[in-house]
């Protein structure tokens, strides 16, 4: 046993086994019993560490790298997922309720410090704790389609109002922790924060959009350009004398802009919330001492300080929601939810809070009643958020701004309807063409067939040669196909270095309405990280995407299943798609929504009364059915639904992290590896108005009427 211990205490390789093993296994496990993914972290790090097992030292140096890594990570995504464009619809509203959320919650934090004996520094430093907030409930509002509810995108907003507050007051009250601090030098202080947060927000978002559209579609380099940046703010922040998270938080702002809602932004997101963010919370596992802890739950001094700072945190934020409530006049839902979305400490709370503890300003006492804050406020808020925020008022599309998802608006916006069909496997080229006919039958058309063949410098190639030989089968395959199902085709040859690339550039110089192509190979962990061909396209196409694993032909298609979650614009892009197939087919369509088992009867009326608001959009020969279905397990109950289904219909969207740091399961890509039955996900283009299927007027803002409580697939 010693010598094994020797081994993990001398050896950096082994703890980070130990680490990779921790981050793979627990978070499931405690998600499994509806405990929060980052409570089993922290867990495993008082197991592991010097107050357990002992197997992972604190002081060690690869602990300490990989733990700053994940705290500079950490506030580099909280600042890279805030939505500046929505930000900026209501920017003055949001700083009007960020200024509320923050100075309220300090003055009670820096009361709750002096009531305790800590100096005036230590108090407004543990006020600032209070003052930030972490967006983990927006999962919840993004799911149930409120998120374009006002009260909703100005707590939103006031994130950069209180995360930046909060981390400014931290480096001030660090610089005067630090000793002989003058007012001159509190003066300088703030200047050179002032100079430098105004270079890494102008100067980074300038050099990262000018790098970014230099570069093109070289990934690779563009995700080492985004960890230089933040990296670099965080060392640039020390060198002006604040804490590195001051200029992380500022980097993940600057370069939102440039990095977009695009796969570098995936791939960033991804490698920190499935490693370093991680690693974080497990070191702050090893800080807990559990008999400290117990003392701090158990003792009336300590006790009292934890429920003094929990209950001041919650009732703050109450009261900042109340004046946001009274001074913009939303209902008391609204206000529920406003607090509710600013209740949770994670991120910016845990890291100020690590830092003033390293730096001795805040004593194990502080540091484990935030702790119980975070348990708490991070169960408490997505609760409270679940519970509240079905019915709040959301934007509405009348009916009059539906067009038929194939036509456009207008004798000059008519255009013909194209589809482009990426051709390379001949098993599955067949079904492929018959969903492109049965989409281009709804007005005149026609299909492209496309053959990508990988270019080589040398246009002589012998290998070149014969990629174009098999390029031209596969396209009179095609076309044959397509004269079979009575519909005009146009078979296109493209080279070009990438495949992906070429799918979209051809696409966009067709002017295509939709591209269908068929399921990719690569999947799990290596697409994540490296992305394949139908990630790429999704990414840049300009035009909707309808990604096909069909085990049948689409002609035969008698039953459809469309999971769908909120009423929103994107929703609307599903179900017009699914419409239009259904009419081709004289298809069934179900529309399914699973909420929680917990649901009350008023929660199932309401997520019923939306559904039925979206079918009344559209005029179909065949009313679809709606299931309300309240289930723990929503892949679970997608996956059994779809048994007595022919075809399943989902929506593909990038995914999120939540802002405390872990990943956001994707739901559609667990749907998809288990069901048995045919697949077609639609991806939306990232940017503007797909041509020829949705095309929709500015939406306006409505308040919501009260309701009453098979085979085998074939490669691509």
């Amino acid at each position: 046993m010693e010598s094994v211990l020797k081994i993990f205490q001398e050896e950096p390789i082994a703890p980070f086994v130990v680490l990779l093993a921790i981050i793979l296994v627990v978070p499931p496990l405690f998600e499994r019993i509806r405990l929060p993914g980052l409570v089993g972290l922290l867990a495993a790090g008082v197991v592991l560490g010097p107050n357990g097992l002992t197997l992972i030292q604190e002081e060690s140096q690869a602990m300490k790298l990989l733990s700053d890594i994940g705290l500079v990570y950490l506030m580099f995504v909280a600042g890279l997922e805030v939505d500046l464009d929505q930000f900026r619809q209501t920017k003055h509203r949001s700083a009007g309720f960020g200024s509320f959320t923050f100075l309220v919650p300090l003055i009670f934090g820096t009361i709750v410090g002096r009531m305790f004996g800590f100096g005036w520094n230590a108090s407004i430093l543990i006020g600032s704790l209070f003052a930030s907030h972490t967006l983990l409930a927006y999962p919840i509002v993004s799911r149930l389609g409120v998120v374009a509810n006002e009260a909703v995108t100005i707590t939103i907003g006031a994130t950069i109002f209180t995360d930046i507050g909060a981390l400014l007051i931290l480096a001030v009250c660090i610089g005067i922790h630090a000793g002989d601090f003058s007012a001159i030098k509190l003066v300088t202080l703030i200047g050179s924060l002032a100079i430098y947060t105004a270079i890494v927000l102008l100067g980074f978002d300038w050099a990262g959009r000018q790098y970014f559209r230099r570069s093109g579609d070289e990934e690779g380099n563009q995700f080492l350009f985004v960890l230089l940046a933040v990296f670099l703010a965080a060392v640039g922040a020390q060198l002006i004398g604040v804490e590195k998270i001051v200029g992380a938080f500022l980097a993940g702002l600057a370069v939102n802009g440039a990095v977009g809602e695009g796969p570098v932004k995936e791939k960033v997101m991804f490698v920190g919330s499935v490693l370093f963010i991680p690693i974080f919370f497990v070191d702050m596992g090893l800080l807990i001492d559990v008999p400290a802890f117990v003392r701090s739950l158990t003792t009336p001094q300590s006790l009292a300080l934890t429920l003094a700072i929990v209950f001041g945190l919650i009732a703050s934020k109450f009261l900042a929601a109340l004046l946001a409530k009274l001074l913009y006049r939303y209902n008391w839902r609204e206000q529920i939810v406003m607090w509710s979305l600013s209740l949770p400490q994670v991120a910016a709370t845990l890291a100020a809070t690590l830092v003033g503890y390293r730096a001795k300003l805040l004593t194990e006492e502080v540091l484990n009643s935030v702790i119980v804050l975070m348990l708490v406020t991070s169960t408490l808020g997505p609760i409270l958020t679940a519970r509240f925020a079905p019915g709040l008022a959301v934007p509405e599309v009348e009916p009059e701004d539906f067009v038929n998802p194939l036509v456009w608006r207008g004798k000059e916006d008519r255009k013909p309807y194209r589809v482009v069909v990426p051709v390379y496997n001949p098993k599955t080229e067949r079904f492929l063409i018959e969903l492109a006919a049965l989409l281009v039958r709804q007005q005149p058309g026609q299909i492209v067939p496309l053959a990508i063949v990988p270019g080589h410098i040398h246009m002589n190639d012998p290998q070149l040669t014969t990629a174009l030989k098999r390029g031209d089968s596969l396209l009179a395959a095609a076309v044959e196909l397509s004269r079979e199902v009575g519909v005009e085709a146009t078979p296109l040859t493209r080279i070009d270095d990438s495949i992906a690339q070429g799918i979209n550039r051809a696409s966009r110089e067709q002017n295509a309405s939709l591209v269908v192509m068929g399921w990719g190979r690569r999947s799990g962990f290596q697409a994540r990280l490296f992305g394949n061909v139908i990630d790429s396209v999704l990414w840049g196409s300009h035009c909707p995407v309808a990604i096909s694993r069909l085990l049948e032909s689409p002609t035969t298609v008698q039953r459809i299943l469309v999971p769908i979650e909120n009423l929103t614009q994107k929703s609307l892009w599903l179900l017009q798609f699914t419409h239009v197939l259904a009419e081709a087919t004289q298809a069934q369509v179900t529309l399914l929504n699973i909420c929680d088992r917990t649901a009350s009867p008023g929660r199932i009326s309401w997520a019923h009364s939306q559904l039925e608001l979206l079918v009344s959009k559209l005029t179909t020969n065949i009313p679809p059915d709606i299931q309300v279905k309240p289930e723990d397990d929503v892949v679970r109950a997608i996956v059994a639904t779809a048994k007595s289904y022919d075809l399943v219909i989902l929506r593909s969207s990038p995914r999120r992290t939540s802002a405390g740091g872990l990943a956001v399961s994707d739901i559609t890509a667990q749907v998809t590896q288990r069901l048995t039955c045919s697949v077609i996900m639609l991806g939306e283009p990232q940017t503007g108005v797909a041509p020829g299927l949705l095309q929709l007027k500015p939406i306006r803002q409505i308040q919501q009427r009260s309701q009453k409580p098979r085979g085998r697939s074939q490669e691509e």
